[in-house]
């Protein structure tokens, strides 16, 4: 729940596409200021001091490199964000920014709306970190831009840690007396903003095969302000049905600026397989895979077997192949009671002011539109932004006190043709690219 103890209202207010069948070989104060450019530089050491940088080089060989900063709506922001595997000479660029977009909060009974990014001090909520919180790692501390309390904005909030995420592989051979396999590690990367009675963890895990994960988890209480839903809408809490919790969604959107190898002038194409009954003298269904070239603007929902990947223009792996990033979604609840909400992922073309899903404070121009629905217009794109929806119906349960479990929603981005094999491909099996026989 949303709420403070003065009920619902919150005491920190104000605060064209062409289709081609699929063929083989298709082809903030708190932190530096980080520009934002339209084409970034060639993927190279992160371009800023020491304080504001990540770099973990992971058990298997994988580094992650970024810069961070922290904005004074969106919170954390991640920036060029590159990623090298061993194998690799130099880092492969794979993104300029991320960062959250906003978090909507509707209640079902209609009675508030929360912009938590932009109306609500999301940034400002930012809470300090007990060691506890970032076992084996290190707990920066950051400056909150219009802190609440400005005799002490420095909050040790920024956790960066590694983890293990159980197997990355397993394969048995031939004769079943090898066993290869290995055990995945990632950096993590969080923060825990309060806003209300809600505590959002938002979470960055990057991969040592590539991948990256992008999560927000709620947590904290639910709010006994909102222990009056009785119209139905709501969830009895408690000894008999006398408090009911009201349901509401959380809709969590992020920003994605992509700079793939270096550059921001990457390709959008969306993928859509149709599956039909077998024919005559075949054992079984088959499947046709279609590959469409986003090429303008698009407001995006998936459906059984379709995905969308985002593509270098410039750099190709050592097989040739171009490199790109695969968007990988998590479960969603998409909610239909508003225009942004009601897609899953929005392609626009990169504006400097466009920088929130809803409720945008930028200084755009006029009649430009405060939300990403309307800014899907049908412009070409040349350097696409990538926004991601995800949705979480909250309907309370009993178990959600105290205190609440968290909950999470996100998606990934996992590597397509980034590197010519597995990236934690073991040595003996490094010779087995694009073909396998015995060996004599």
């Amino acid at each position: 729940m949303r709420t403070t103890t003065m009920g619902r209202a919150r005491t920190r207010a104000a605060v064209g596409l062409g289709v081609a069948a699929l063929t083989a070989g298709a082809t903030v104060q708190a932190g530096p200021a980080v520009a934002r450019p339209q084409a970034a530089p060639a993927a190279a050491a992160a371009p800023c001091s020491t304080a504001y940088k990540i770099e973990q080089r992971l058990s298997s060989g994988t580094t992650w490199r970024m810069c961070w900063r922290y904005d004074s709506k969106a919170g954390l922001v991640l920036g060029d964000v590159s990623y090298q595997p061993k194998g690799e000479s130099k880092p492969i660029k794979v993104l300029n920014s991320a960062r959250l977009a906003q978090i909507d909060v509707p209640y079902d009974d209609g009675s508030v709306e929360y912009d938590d990014l932009t109306g609500f001090g999301f940034a400002q909520g930012l809470v300090n970190l007990a060691p506890g919180e970032c076992p084996g790692g290190t707990i920066r501390t950051i400056k909150v831009p219009d802190a609440w309390d400005p005799r002490h904005p420095n909050v040790k909030g920024l956790c960066t840690t590694t983890r293990s995420r159980g197997h990355a592989y397993r394969m048995q051979g031939d004769s079943a007396n090898k066993v290869f396999q290995a055990q995945g590690k990632d950096l993590l990367v969080y923060t825990v903003n309060q806003v209300g009675w809600y505590e959002y963890m938002t979470e960055w895990r990057f991969q040592d095969d590539g991948t990256i994960n992008m999560n927000v988890g709620a947590t904290g209480s639910l709010s006994y302000g909102d222990y009056d839903a009785g119209d139905g809408r709501g969830w009895p809490i408690g000894k008999g049905a006398k408090a009911y919790a009201t349901s509401h969604s959380h809709n969590v959107f992020w920003r994605l600026d992509f700079g793939l190898d270096g550059s921001s002038k990457t390709r959008i194409e969306q993928y859509d397989s149709a599956v039909t009954p077998p024919a005559r003298g075949q054992a079984a269904p088959t499947a046709r895979t279609t590959r469409t070239k986003v090429t303008r603007e698009l407001a995006g929902d998936y459906k059984a077997y379709r995905w969308w990947r985002v593509v270098s223009a410039t750099g190709k792996n050592k097989d040739g192949h171009a490199r790109s990033y695969e968007i990988v979604p998590g479960p969603t609840t998409k909610y239909p009671g508003r225009g942004f909400t009601r897609h899953d992922v929005y392609f626009t073309e990169y504006n400097k002011c466009e920088q929130f899903a809803s409720n945008n404070p930028g200084n755009c121009r006029a009649g430009a539109g405060k939300s990403v629905d309307t800014w899907v217009n049908g412009q070409t794109l040349s350097h696409p932004v990538v926004w991601m929806n995800v949705g979480f119906h909250h309907i309370a349960r009993d178990e959600d006190q105290q205190p609440m479990p968290i909950h999470w929603q996100g998606f990934a981005i996992a590597p397509r043709d980034v590197t010519a094999m597995n990236p934690l491909t073991p040595d003996p099996l490094a010779w087995q690219n694009g073909h396998w026989q015995p060996r004599s």
